[in-house]
């Protein structure tokens, strides 16, 4: 008989508690669209407060956030300066380019950039050039393999923005985990950037939803485009109650999602036909590889799923997994003697 089912694809897999789902099913609830849901109210101020901005507004998605903010900043046309591989570029279908209408001038590394390196992209609009309308940060980086923007160049690049009246957006999917990681609130974080979205529905474990806040004059404008793009909900307190349960509930846990996938780092470290740079792990997010002569990232996948592991491959080498408040310590240990299972035994079918 399969053991229970680990499930390391990802923080969006997490399954909402029994106390929030007590608190789901007992939420005051009005008209979104009229401003009457109680709930939703609640957790926009609430969101609001914590991270220091005037307004709130909660989303369907994560996707939605990002569109709005480069909808509400940047015109068409207008370039968005941005890390490598960020997520509104590789998992958004294509909606900045389609929707938004912008275009990405993008800086190379793992994710992470400097005020020099935005200085040196910054675009005034001609007669034939588009103009830089935004520069983007993604804290954490998903595929940097979670790492912390650092708050001391956060700074750096917001006075430049500042100075060159360009918007600084933050992508802060997961920002509660940089918060954590880094050991400061999130309300200083987002005091650096003009506008900052969160989900939900990642690591705080909420089974829907994304907040994005900023000034008042900003939501007002992002409430209007959230319903030029369908987002506008009605009776939605029931799943704003599961917000504010995880903003209540689930920030201090981080931390052991962050301990886990160190020990997952770790133990991966010490498989044979595996490469993981431990030491590069700061939140909740893996990165490794397959060692060539050891099969594929897609057979070890597919191998360690039969087993009731579940994770990533990312192209024929690397797997990404990504541990959660549903993982526990001792899921971790398994998860790792499978994977380890199954590479020798992918090994030895091949090779």
């Amino acid at each position: 008989m399969l053991e229970r089912v680990i499930d390391l694809r990802s923080d969006t897999v997490t399954r909402p508690s029994e106390a929030m789902r007590e608190a789901m099913v007992l939420a005051p609830v009005g008209d979104d669209v009229y401003g009457e849901d109680p709930t939703v109210n609640e957790l926009e101020a609430f969101s609001a407060e914590l991270v220091g901005k005037e307004a709130a507004i909660l989303v369907p998605s994560g996707s939605m956030a990002n569109l709005i903010a480069q909808l509400a900043h940047a015109r068409r046309g207008d370039e968005v300066v941005l890390g490598q591989d960020s997520h509104c570029m590789l998992f958004e279908a294509g909606a900045g380019a389609a929707i938004a209408g912008v275009q990405y001038e993008v800086i190379p590394g793992d994710g992470r950039f400097t005020a020099e390196q935005v200085e040196e992209r910054l675009r005034e609009r001609s007669l034939a050039s588009p103009g830089t309308g935004l520069v983007w940060i993604e804290n954490t980086h998903n595929m940097g393999g979670g790492l912390v923007f650092a708050l001391a160049e956060v700074r750096r690049i917001a006075v430049f923005c500042r100075s060159r009246r360009v918007p600084l957006h933050m992508d802060g999917a997961r920002v509660w985990n940089a918060g954590v990681a880094g050991g400061v609130g999130v309300r200083e974080i987002a005091a650096e950037v003009d506008s900052l979205s969160f989900c939900l529905s990642k690591g705080l474990g909420a089974p829907v939803g994304s907040v994005l806040c900023g000034s008042a004059e900003f939501v007002a404008q992002a409430r209007h485009l959230r319903k030029r793009l369908g987002g506008a909900m009605r009776q939605a307190g029931i799943i704003a109650a599961a917000g504010l349960y995880a903003l209540q509930h689930n920030v201090d846990r981080l931390f052991q999602d962050h301990f886990n996938a160190k020990r997952l780092a770790g133990g991966l470290g010490n498989v044979t036909g595996i490469e993981v740079k431990a030491k590069s792990v700061e939140t909740n997010i893996v990165m490794a590889t397959v060692r060539s002569g050891w099969g594929t990232a897609a057979g070890l996948e597919a191998a360690s799923r039969e087993k009731g592991v579940l994770f990533h491959s990312l192209d024929k080498a690397r797997i990404r997994l990504v541990t959660h408040l549903d993982v526990s310590t001792a899921d971790i240990d398994r998860a790792v003697a499978v994977i380890k299972a199954s590479l020798t035994e992918q090994r030895e079918r091949y090779y």
